[in-house]
């Protein structure tokens, strides 16, 4: 069931990037990202805008093109739940940080986080209230120094040179703390965008009769990735409707998470097509793999509204039913495969 709506989090393409500025936030909606540009947005459908209260944090947290939300019963889950196949495939899966929230100490580089309760005054009983909130986007390594994500994530070169692409951010073990300091050789900077696209822009003309489309980016990375695999994608036949697909990504800048038991609802639009995934701003840029081959059918970009105020006066995630809702857009992983090795 649908409940009233509180936070639109962002509906247009906003990663999580800005989400932790020390300014009060106005949230966009229907991106995917985390929070950019001093917003805490929901990725993919929602209008509006609302003020969250100043709090001293890292610089900011994307949310995406629009936002997530949760369809059917809440699938996600953090790494130590994940059986070993979705681990090694996690492990390859990166999270997207500001440079200013990534800083190098003795015992490693820390990352700037926040409560996620706290942040977004959850009610109490939400899942990952207590867990830490930071990255601003997702991405997948496509290739030994490629990292593929959403073309609102990554705007121009200046903010990619800007981007800290960090490996192992999550909650490795059962009853532990999430991984907020990681090893020099999990942490990335950017040299390049190699390419990018993002509908709706100057040169960039939606598909006729279509007011949203494809949205991606390739960033090559500093150096090559060592001890991770690149990920599979899919070059063969194409998804359908009803076909099973799983996603695995940085929720709202949290640790990584795996949310399954999803299907494609609509494959019939042009560069991009709609699931009922459990997705929220952060996700964008997350890849979005066939439950079958665990090969690569997208990249997650937009969806339905993430949070909605309770009646208790704190902030509950917005829930629909399995096939409610207006769904989650993924890019069709055909729009940028010929341009990864």
């Amino acid at each position: 069931m649908r409940l009233k709506p509180f936070l639109t989090l962002l509906a247009v393409v906003i990663p999580a990037y800005y989400v932790f500025s020390p300014e009060v936030i106005r949230i966009p909606s229907d991106l995917r990202d985390a929070v950019s540009d001093g917003a805490y947005g929901s990725l993919a459908g929602s209008a509006g805008s609302a003020d969250v209260p100043e709090v001293s944090a890292p610089e900011a947290v994307e949310m995406g093109a629009g936002s997530k939300s949760i369809y059917g019963d809440d699938d996600r889950k953090d790494f130590f739940q994940m059986p070993g196949d979705m681990q090694t495939i996690a492990n390859s899966v990166v999270s997207m940080w500001k440079s200013a929230s990534v800083t190098t100490e003795a015992s490693g580089v820390k990352l700037q986080t926040v409560n996620f309760g706290d942040r977004l005054n959850l009610c109490p009983d939400e899942k990952f209230r207590e867990q830490p909130i930071g990255a601003f986007c997702s991405g997948s390594l496509v290739g030994e120094d490629l990292v593929l994500t959403a073309g609102h994530c990554i705007r121009t070169e200046n903010q990619c040179l800007d981007t800290k692409f960090v490996f192992g951010y999550g909650v490795m073990r059962a009853g532990a703390a999430a991984v907020t300091t990681v090893p020099s050789a999990n942490v990335y900077g950017c040299t390049k965008v190699v390419k990018r696209f993002l509908g709706g822009e100057p040169g960039s003309p939606f598909p006729a009769g279509q007011r949203l489309g494809a949205d991606y980016a390739l960033v090559q990375l500093d150096r090559k990735v060592s001890g991770r695999k690149p990920l599979a994608v899919n070059k063969g036949a194409a998804l359908k409707k009803g076909d099973g697909i799983f996603v695995i990504g940085h929720p709202v800048g949290l640790p990584v998470k795996l949310a399954g038991s999803a299907k494609v609802r609509d494959f019939s639009k042009s560069g991009y097509f709609v699931a009922d995934l459990d997705t929220f701003g952060g996700n964008s840029g997350s890849p979005v793999f066939n439950t079958k081959t665990k090969k690569i059918e997208g990249i997650l970009v937009r969806g339905d509204e993430d949070f909605v105020d309770s009646p208790a006066g704190c902030t509950t995630m917005a829930t629909y039913e399995q096939t409610g809702g207006r769904g989650e857009d993924v890019t069709k992983i055909s729009e940028v495969e010929k341009y990864i090795p």
